[in-house]
C-alpha cells in the first residue's frame, strides 16, 4: 500500500482522515503556523516553506487546506477541494459557495472558476457568503 501525505493547517482534519480511510497509510503533517500566516496572503518566504515540505514528502501529497491549496499544488500535491469544484462545474451554476476563513474566499473562488472554465468559460456564476 502507497502512503499518502496529508498537509493540514488544523488538527482537526488527522481524525476526520483517518475515519474516512482507516486502513490506508497516512502520514499527517498539521501546520497550523501556516493558516495563520496566510491570513493576509502568502509570501515568498511562506510559499518556499510550504513547497520545500511538500517536495520533501515521500509519496502522494493531499492538502486539505483551501487557503495554502494554490501554492501546494504548484509544489506536487493535490488539493482536497478541487475534485468538489470540478463535480461542481459539471452540475453548472449558478453556485453558492460557503466558507468559514476570509482567508478562504479568494482561493475558492479561483479554484471554482478554473474548474468551470474547463467544463465551459460561460458557467462562471458564483456567490460567496461567509459562515
Amino acid at each position: 500500500m502507497t502512503k499518502l501525505t496529508l498537509f493540514h493547517t488544523a488538527h482537526v482534519h488527522v481524525d476526520t482522515f483517518n475515519t474516512l480511510a482507516p486502513d490506508a497509510e497516512l502520514d499527517h503533517t498539521v501546520r497550523e503556523d501556516w493558516l495563520a500566516r496566510a491570513q493576509d496572503g502568502i509570501d515568498e518566504v511562506l510559499a518556499t516553506e510550504i513547497a520545500s515540505a511538500i517536495q520533501a514528502a515521500d509519496g502522494p501529497v493531499l492538502c486539505s487546506c483551501t487557503t495554502i491549496g494554490e501554492v501546494a499544488e504548484a509544489a506536487g500535491a493535490t488539493r482536497i477541494d478541487w475534485p468538489m469544484m470540478q463535480e461542481s462545474a459539471k452540475i453548472g451554476g449558478p453556485v453558492l459557495m460557503v466558507y468559514c476563513l476570509d482567508s478562504t474566499a479568494e482561493p475558492s473562488e479561483a479554484l471554482l472558476r478554473r474548474a468551470f472554465g474547463e467544463m465551459d468559460p460561460q458557467l462562471t456564476c458564483l456567490k460567496l457568503a461567509a459562515v
